[in-house]
């Protein structure tokens, strides 16, 4: 895909969520984002409670950015049990009515004729190729979707979505913690088939979580450190990102500062050994 900052911001604590940013901080996060290299924003519709579309696309407004300028991202699928909805039971939806009327409503919160890339959030036992592919096909020749994809999906599912559907793009959970997509044969796939890679929650648990693991981890980034002279997060980034399938981190920060540290690990070129450092520091025991 042209043009797609090589930082994904991820939007999920810019609302309800999270920081509850009004609509000058939005704007200004959105500006600032722009001016540090990122064009792209990670949305989804159930974000927020379902607010923080509306929000990011009334916000969006205000910057008089043009929107050509931009990528957005949306997925849908998730039924999420809040104010708004009138579920019972939170569930997966993948009907060709609730992907249109899901897709029409991100249209219109987010004040835009067209989304960039839309993606299935998860994987469902009830998904049916041939309504996604109807349902997507229309979107295309309308000129409301440009792109389609995944998110979660393992190689199976994709292959299986696959048979109907052009597949660009899976978003995944991956990092130094939780690299099981780098060893399970989703990312071997993903390079044979083109498809293209998204990392959410980059940083894994490392600065959550304290535990045997992130401490050796943490033990083994302080030379690395001095090494680099980058941050443990750029390293942490550096790591996923040198992967052969083109990890695309998404960075959920709404600190500019964070935002531009995490584009400047760009610049960190890790050698082979580090990298397999830090994964035997992960695992703790060296590979076989």
């Amino acid at each position: 895909m042209k043009n797609y900052s090589k930082i994904v911001s991820g939007t999920m604590t810019w609302g309800d969520w999270g920081k509850n940013l009004n609509v000058k901080e939005m704007t200004k996060l959105i500006e600032n984002c722009f001016e540090i290299g990122i064009n792209c924003f990670d949305h989804a519709d159930i974000y927020g409670g379902y607010t923080t579309e509306f929000s990011f696309g009334k916000s969006f407004k205000e910057s008089q950015i043009s929107r050509e300028k931009a990528k957005f991202i949306t997925k849908c699928g998730i039924q999420y049990i809040c104010e708004k909805s009138n579920y019972k039971v939170k569930h997966y939806e993948y009907s060709k009515k609730h992907i249109i009327d899901s897709t029409e409503k991100s249209l219109k919160n987010l004040k835009t004729d067209y989304i960039d890339l839309l993606l299935l959030h998860r994987p469902s036992p009830l998904l049916n190729p041939d309504d996604i592919a109807e349902v997507i096909e229309k979107f295309k020749k309308e000129g409301k979707v440009i792109s389609f994809g995944v998110s979660n999906f393992n190689s199976n599912q994709v292959d299986l979505l696959s048979t109907k559907n052009l597949i660009e793009w899976n978003q995944i959970e991956c990092s130094l913690t939780e690299p099981k997509y780098m060893f399970d044969g989703l990312l071997d796939y993903s390079i044979k088939n083109k498809i293209k890679i998204m990392a959410w929650s980059p940083l894994g648990s490392y600065f959550k979580l304290k535990n045997k693991a992130n401490y050796r981890i943490k033990k083994t980034l302080q030379p690395l450190m001095e090494k680099y002279q980058a941050s443990e997060s750029q390293i942490l980034l550096a790591w996923i990102t040198k992967h052969p399938s083109k990890i695309t981190p998404i960075v959920g920060s709404t600190s500019i500062e964070r935002l531009k540290s995490s584009v400047n690990s760009f610049k960190i070129e890790m050698s082979t050994e580090d990298w397999f450092s830090l994964l035997e520091a992960r695992n703790g025991f060296k590979i076989p």
